[in-house]
């Protein structure tokens, strides 16, 4: 039970960070623990695709997360001016 609350916790912060990052200013908490979630597995699988690995832990798997919503937006932001 307590991994669920740490994926909702790294989601809220990956998705929160994430709207920071790319000047959205978050989207609301279900919104950015939905975005944080869906980065993390994004985040993962381009991580992967580039060849990088993580060792695993709680900070890493932030970051992998705030690096696959940061990709979410900026492709959300693409389809939207197309």
């Amino acid at each position: 039970m307590i991994w669920l609350l740490e994926f909702l916790l790294i989601g809220l912060i990956a998705g929160w960070a994430a709207g920071k990052i790319m000047k959205g200013g978050g989207y609301g908490p279900a919104m950015d623990i939905l975005l944080g979630i869906a980065g993390a597995f994004v985040g993962g699988w381009l991580m992967r695709s580039l060849g990088f690995y993580t060792a695993g832990g709680l900070i890493p798997a932030i970051l992998v997360a705030i690096v696959g919503a940061i990709f979410l937006i900026w492709i959300t932001r693409l389809i939207k001016k197309g």
